[in-house]
């Protein structure tokens, strides 16, 4: 795992400054403490910070061909290297490394753009090709990679695996775009390919982006897109062995490695069915890791430690402080935009104890979403019936009218919540899902922002994210949708880029066995009722792991990775949150409505409403405001 960073001249071939791309380049240290590079010509600039996991000796970046006409860094790991390096001899390609980089390279060589449809991996990079004065961008299929890129006034194209090393540039105009924080306030993180910035933009996953000097920026270009066939006929006990076969194969491939390799285990699901198949795949007792709380309400660890008895694994447990809240600012400063789930605190624990005992990590990281886990897919699936009873033009006046008039009752038993419920009758599919995932719902952020902000919004919605990724869907299964919806969105947006940016300020590096793009496709092929089955979330999954572990881990309620920010607000962080939401900074950007803010921080406090999600979505963006925005140009 490591960070790569650049300047491209567009227009002509500008000397580059080596200070600033050195600047740029160190700004990502944490992504590659081991050492750095960097490649400069008449107007290119290329910077690579390592983290060395395969090929220690000779695996040094930026890499060149035989020639030193091609030229790349890399961020990430291909896993099918191995099988592609003979393929490439048989081509004429001569290696003198054995890093997974240099088949890169070659491939470009080989197969030109066409390169990345035969990685089977996670990355993003950036190659340089001298002799056909281009250079070429590209991220893996399902975004675990990040990539920023900014086009300049004077012409210069500025990348970099985070933001950070845009801004250290200095030419990078700080200027939020609204549409960015319209989407933040719904969804916790700017989508891709939107970046908080006006000028900069995410490389989406699974697109390159070709770039010629002295020709204009184009589009990036999509080059694999997941396709919800459902039409699998496979019985439930074939697809129950078939399914293991694929999870081992994409376990054995992301176990290679030269350094100390082990996992993260919370008790969950999907973490407990890497661990027990690396168990059977490895030859000595797997490395795993566990963040316990001390609130019991919070804490799994129990669980995790089931798992690693019954596999005898090298357990690593630390106990946190439920009140482990001193992270903010940190968290505002590694993840450059706001980002506002609470769950990275937690995770950056996670990775600080896993770096202490191995430099790469196995996650379960997207068991949810291809296997259909969250609790929210088994409501919407619920929803969706009773939508379907009735056409949506009489389900919008009258179940709006409904959500308008029914009080908001937080302090009340479940069954009695009806508001939302109501409020997604009222609405089309992804317009309702889209409604039961956001932080701040449409009607709380027309309360939220002022009149100055909306108009700068010029009618922009984040159901226009949605909306366009719906259209592409190319399914009408109401389960398959809202998958398709969040790979495209959650996935990325916030599971990666948590993982991401907490992993990499720990120079870890984790590998996402439950992320392979194979397997993904393959998912898509089966039915939906082997994802949710009666009220039955991941039923095909822990069907599969009913040998390996025990019910009471694979069948107990989902607990997920929380903290217990409710309790925050009305106790330790009670005086913070009245600073930092109801002071000047807010205050003085002129985009929220002050009223507003009183009502979520005084109702919150009096136990009347529970606004946690929001306060610390707030929270966040003022820690972003005075950790990034007013943070000044680089020295």
């Amino acid at each position: 795992m490591c960070g790569i960073t650049g300047i491209f001249d567009t227009r002509g071939k500008r000397d580059i400054d080596r200070a600033v791309l050195h600047r740029m380049n160190e700004s990502q240290h944490h992504r590659g403490p081991v050492e750095g590079g960097v490649h400069v010509e008449p107007g290119l600039g290329l910077g690579h910070r390592r983290l060395s996991i395969i090929d220690l000796s000779t695996g040094q970046q930026p890499l060149y061909n035989e020639d030193g006409s091609v030229c790349v860094v890399f961020n990430g790991e291909i896993y099918n290297y191995q099988e592609l390096i003979p393929e490439l001899l048989a081509l004429g390609h001569r290696f003198h490394t054995r890093s997974d980089t240099e088949v890169i390279v070659h491939a470009w060589e080989a197969w030109g753009e066409a390169c990345v449809e035969r990685f089977r991996g996670m990355f993003a990079f950036a190659l340089w090709d001298r002799n056909r004065d281009t250079l070429f961008l590209a991220r893996d299929r399902l975004g675990v990679k990040p990539l920023y890129y900014a086009l300049l006034d004077d012409g210069s194209f500025l990348f970099g695996s985070e933001l950070k090393s845009l801004l250290a540039h200095g030419g990078l105009r700080r200027e939020i775009d609204p549409c960015a924080v319209e989407e933040y306030f719904a969804l916790g993180y700017v989508a891709e390919p939107r970046a908080i910035f006006k000028q900069a933009r995410k490389l989406p996953p699974a697109h390159t982006l070709l770039l010629r000097r002295g020709q204009p920026l184009g589009e990036p270009r999509e080059y694999w897109d997941v396709r919800f066939t459902l039409d699998n006929p496979i019985s439930d006990e074939d697809a129950c062995e078939e399914l293991t076969a694929r999870l081992k194969e994409s376990i054995r491939l992301r176990m290679i490695s030269e350094v100390p390799l082990g996992a993260f285990l919370s008790g969950g699901v999907d973490s407990s069915a890497v661990v027990a198949l690396m168990a059977g795949l490895s030859d000595s007792p797997v490395n795993t890791c566990s963040i316990g709380f001390s609130d019991p309400a919070f804490n799994e660890s129990e669980f995790a430690r089931r798992v690693a008895d019954r596999y005898q694994t090298n357990h690593h447990l630390d106990i946190v402080e439920s009140d482990d809240f001193d992270l903010i600012d940190t968290l505002a400063r590694l993840y450059d935009e706001p980002y506002a789930d609470s769950s990275a605190i937690p995770t950056y624990r996670v990775c600080q104890l896993a770096r202490k005992h191995v430099t790469v990590a196995l996650s379960g990281d997207g068991g949810d979403e291809s296997f259909g886990g969250y609790r929210r897919y088994r409501l919407h699936l619920m929803e969706e019936k009773m939508r379907a009873a009735l056409p949506l033009g009489l389900r919008r006046p009258l179940f709006g009218a409904l959500g308008a008039l029914y009080p908001k009752a937080d302090w009340a038993p479940r069954m009695f919540r009806a508001k939302t419920t109501f409020e997604g009758m009222a609405r089309t599919s992804v317009e309702a899902y889209l409604h039961s995932i956001s932080i701040l719902r449409a009607p709380m952020r027309e309360q939220l922002f002022s009149a100055r902000f909306k108009s700068a919004l010029g009618g922009y919605d984040v159901s226009e994210v949605f909306a366009r990724h719906a259209a592409r869907a190319g399914t009408d299964d109401p389960l398959a949708l809202i998958q398709y919806l969040d790979l495209k969105t959650y996935l990325v947006g916030d599971i990666n880029t948590k993982v991401d940016r907490a992993s990499m300020a720990h120079s870890l590096e984790v590998r996402e066995p439950l992320m392979d793009h194979e397997l993904v496709e393959w998912l898509a092929t089966l039915d939906s009722t082997r994802k949710i089955r009666g009220q039955e979330g991941k039923f095909l999954l822990k069907k599969a792991m009913e040998p390996l572990l025990p019910d009471d881990v694979l069948y107990r309620p989902k607990m997920g990775f929380a903290v217990p920010l409710a309790r925050w607000f009305r106790g330790p962080l009670k005086q913070r949150v009245q600073e930092s939401i109801l002071g000047a900074r807010l205050a003085d950007s002129g985009w929220f409505n002050r009223d507003y803010l009183q009502h979520l921080v005084s109702a919150h406090n009096n136990g009347s409403r529970d606004y946690s999600a929001s306060i610390w979505t707030l929270l966040m963006f003022e820690a972003f405001l005075r950790n990034v925005m007013e943070a000044g140009e680089p020295a």
